[in-house]
C-alpha cells in the first residue's frame, strides 16, 4: 500500500512540474537570463563554475528560477545580497539567489503536500494531517537555509585548515625566485578542495583584468574567516610597504598552525560535555538493564516465594 502511495505521489509530482513548466514557458527564458546575470563568475553565454564546466539545464532548475523570480518581486523582505554571499561561501557559484529562493519555495510546497498525501492514504485523522502539514511548511522553508548555512560554515573551516599548506607552498616558491602571482598560480594547480577552488577563482579574476590586491580583497569578501583575513591583510601590507613577503608568510604560517592547534584543543575540551547527554540517557540505562536486570529478576522471584 505504501509503495503504491509513493508511486502515485511521484507521478503526481512529475505531472505538476510539467504542467507548471507548460504554463510558465513564456517566462522561463527571461528568468534564465536574469539568473545568468546574477550568477557569480558570468563570462558570457553560459554561467560557468570555477572549473569551467557549464551546469546542466534541467526542468527543475528552470522552474525554480521562475518561482524564485516571482517570489523576489512579491516579497521585498528577501535579502538577495545576503543569500548570494551565503551561496558563494558554500561554493554554489552557479546558483543565483533567485533560483535558491525558488528551491526554497518549492520545498515549502512539496513537503507538506507529500505528507498530506501519505497521511490521507494511510487514513490518519484530520488533526494529525493538519499538524504534519504545518510541520512540513516549517521544515520545508527552514531546511534549505539550515543546509546552506552548515555547508558554508564547514567549507570556510576547511579553507582555514588548509591555509597553512598554501602558505608553505608560497614560501618555497617565492624564496626560489618566483613572483607572488606566479606562486599563486602554481599553488592553485596543486591544491584541491575549497581552497583550491577559491585560488582558481582568484586567478580567473586576475585574468579578467583585476590586480592581485583587488583579487585578494574579493577573496576576503567571499571567505571572511580569521585565517583568510590575516593572509590577505599581510599580503596587502607587504605589497604596499615593500616588506619581505617570505618572512611575513613564515610568521603567518606559524601563527595559523598555533590557531589550528588551539581549535583542536578547544574541541577536545568540549568532547566530555557533548558526550554527557548520550552517556546519561542512552549508555547508562542500557548498562543498568544488562547489569541489574538479572539481579532484580532474582530478587523479585525471592520475595514472591517462587
Amino acid at each position: 500500500m505504501l509503495l503504491i502511495a509513493l508511486l502515485s505521489l511521484l507521478s503526481l509530482s512529475v505531472a505538476v512540474v510539467f504542467g507548471l513548466r507548460a504554463v510558465s514557458a513564456s517566462r522561463v527564458r527571461t528568468a534564465e537570463n536574469i539568473e545568468k546575470i546574477d550568477t557569480y563568475g558570468y563570462v558570457g553565454g553560459r554561467a560557468v563554475d570555477v572549473t569551467g564546466t557549464a551546469p546542466a539545464e534541467t526542468t527543475l532548475a528552470s522552474l525554480a528560477a521562475v518561482v524564485g523570480d516571482a517570489a523576489s518581486r512579491r516579497f521585498n523582505s528577501l535579502r538577495l545580497d545576503a543569500i548570494q554571499r551565503r551561496l558563494i561561501a558554500a561554493g554554489y557559484y552557479t546558483v543565483g539567489p533567485r533560483r535558491y529562493v525558488g528551491y526554497q519555495v518549492l520545498s515549502t510546497i512539496a513537503l507538506p503536500v507529500a505528507l498530506i498525501w501519505l497521511l490521507a492514504i494511510l487514513g490518519a485523522g484530520t488533526a494529525v494531517i493538519v499538524f504534519f502539514a504545518i510541520f512540513g511548511l516549517v521544515v520545508g522553508w527552514i531546511a534549505p537555509s539550515f543546509y546552506l548555512g552548515r555547508r558554508a560554515r564547514e567549507r570556510l573551516e576547511r579553507v582555514d585548515e588548509d591555509l597553512p599548506e598554501l602558505i608553505d607552498l608560497l614560501v618555497v616558491t617565492i624564496e626560489a625566485g618566483v613572483g607572488f602571482t606566479a606562486s599563486l598560480r602554481m599553488a592553485a594547480d596543486r591544491l584541491g578542495g575549497p581552497l583550491g577552488d577559491e585560488l582558481r577563482l582568484t586567478i580567473q579574476e586576475q585574468n579578467l583584468g583585476l590586480s592581485t590586491l583587488e583579487a585578494l580583497e574579493n577573496w576576503l569578501s567571499r571567505c571572511d574567516t580569521i585565517g583568510v583575513r590575516s593572509f590577505v591583510r599581510a599580503m596587502i601590507q607587504g605589497e604596499r610597504l615593500g616588506v619581505s613577503i617570505g618572512q611575513i608568510m613564515r610568521n603567518l604560517a606559524l601563527e595559523m598552525r598555533k590557531r589550528r592547534r588551539q581549535k583542536a584543543e578547544e574541541r577536545a575540551q568540549k568532547a566530555p560535555i557533548k558526550i554527557l547527554f548520550p552517556l546519561v540517557f542512552l549508555i547508562f540505562p542500557a548498562m543498568f538493564v544488562v547489569v541489574l536486570g538479572p539481579a532484580m529478576y532474582t530478587i523479585s522471584d525471592t520475595f514472591s516465594g517462587k
